[in-house]
């Protein structure tokens, strides 16, 4: 059986905290910021911890070695 492989657009997305959960960039931070509010704009700063299911599926199936 061959090695699994890390999907390389998961490495480049996500990243494991030290106890094992996703960290991931916050959504809704590429365009149309005119129309959100700035409190919206604040909270959606930095990186947040993904849902334990999609967690889940991420280390199961894109980051096997993470």
């Amino acid at each position: 059986m061959p090695k699994m492989k890390t999907k390389s657009g998961a490495k480049k997305r996500f990243k494991l905290s030290g106890t094992g959960k996703v960290v991931m960039a916050q959504a809704g931070k590429r365009h149309g910021m005119i129309k959100r509010t700035n409190k919206q704009i604040r909270d959606q700063r930095g990186t947040t911890v993904m849902s334990e299911r999609d967690a889940f599926n991420v280390r199961k199936f894109y980051l096997p070695n993470g």
